[in-house]
């Protein structure tokens, strides 16, 4: 029993400090903090933590203040909910388009999906143009939307004339395996400062780079899942009665391998927030305006003898992620 307790106990913790970080970061604006995010305090630049105000009648700094005055509880709240508006969205990208890599990968191999000469073609334009949309302007990612819809458009057009119907088998695992190495070969950070160097700093611009580099971990783990329910006794069923390919893995296999990816998440999560840390630690990715974590404890380099400058996000940042890793471990064990 007493495993068991010990167990329920540091989920529940590992849960109310989420819940705490995820609604300071998302009622951050309306909370009755005691400075806004952009104030500087003149009269107590690098104050230590828990003193009281030397200014009469003037708001105490609770947990100190940097070397420009600014507030470091007000930096840590907002610093959660730049965590929260980065690594969130781009571990959700970042998991589906792993997910679906992953799945085609794992389920189709590099024979089971037959793809016309029409759609070989049209991706292959399509593939040029995105080499050279990135190469001259990385920030127009809207036109690869509008690309994508209009190879669709054209394909779907062509696939009327009998002769370009023909198809050849598409070596889909080859393919993913072969990206997912390409990215896993780099170390992620030298990676994304190469990237984060040819593109202006912005909160769209570190997602779409942390969702790049991100995908191969859950696409990995679903592939593996898949190369096992594929061969289980009911997909042979379903294939035996007609189902088609892609019926097969969105309504049959995937539920079932959808729970390794969910299980990862925290995992995911975890690791885009420390990552976001390290980035703006750099001054890379973000403008330099938007308060995080990383950017306080860059602070502390300043003036070494200000301890709380890398004290408090230091432990904001580890019981974050250590509450993200009970939640896997609970997940795995359940």
């Amino acid at each position: 029993m007493r495993p068991r307790k010990k167990g329920a106990a540091q989920h529940a913790i590992a849960v109310g400090w989420l819940v705490l970080i995820v609604s300071a970061a998302l009622l951050a604006p309306w909370l009755p903090l005691p400075f806004p995010a952009d104030s500087v305090d003149l009269n107590h630049i690098a104050q230590p933590p828990f003193l009281p105000p030397s200014v009469p009648d003037t708001s105490r700094h609770w947990l100190g203040t940097d070397g420009f005055g600014r507030d470091v509880l007000t930096a840590l709240v907002y610093g959660a909910r730049t965590a929260l508006l980065v690594s969130l969205p781009a571990a959700l990208f970042a998991t589906v388009v792993g997910t679906f890599l992953g799945s085609a990968a794992g389920f189709w191999g590099n024979s089971g999906l037959r793809i016309s000469i029409v759609y070989w073609l049209m991706g292959g334009l399509l593939l040029v143009g995105a080499v050279e949309i990135v190469s001259t302007a990385p920030s127009a990612w809207w036109l690869l939307l509008l690309s994508l819809a209009a190879a669709v458009i054209i394909g779907k057009s062509l696939m009327r004339v009998p002769m370009l119907r023909r198809s050849w088998p598409f070596p889909t695992d080859r393919l993913v395996l072969g990206a997912a190495s390409l990215l896993s070969s780099v170390p992620r950070l030298v990676l994304i400062l190469a990237l984060a160097a040819v593109q202006d700093a912005s909160l769209p611009g570190i997602f779409l780079l942390l969702t790049l580099t991100h995908w191969p971990e859950p696409a990995h783990l679903v592939r593996a899942e898949l190369l096992r329910v594929r061969t289980l006794p009911y997909i042979e069923s379903a294939r035996a009665i007609g189902l088609s390919g892609g019926q097969i893995l969105w309504r049959h296999a995937l539920p079932n391998a959808w729970r390794t990816a969910r299980t990862a998440f925290p995992l995911s999560l975890s690791a885009l927030i420390g990552l976001e840390t390290t980035l703006s630690f750099l001054g890379v990715g973000l403008p330099p305006e938007i308060p995080s974590w990383g950017r306080t404890l860059a602070a502390a380099r300043l003036d070494p003898t200000a301890w709380w400058l890398a004290l408090f996000p230091a432990l904001a940042l580890a019981a974050t992620t250590l509450a993200l890793r009970q939640l896997t471990t609970n997940k795995i064990s359940a």
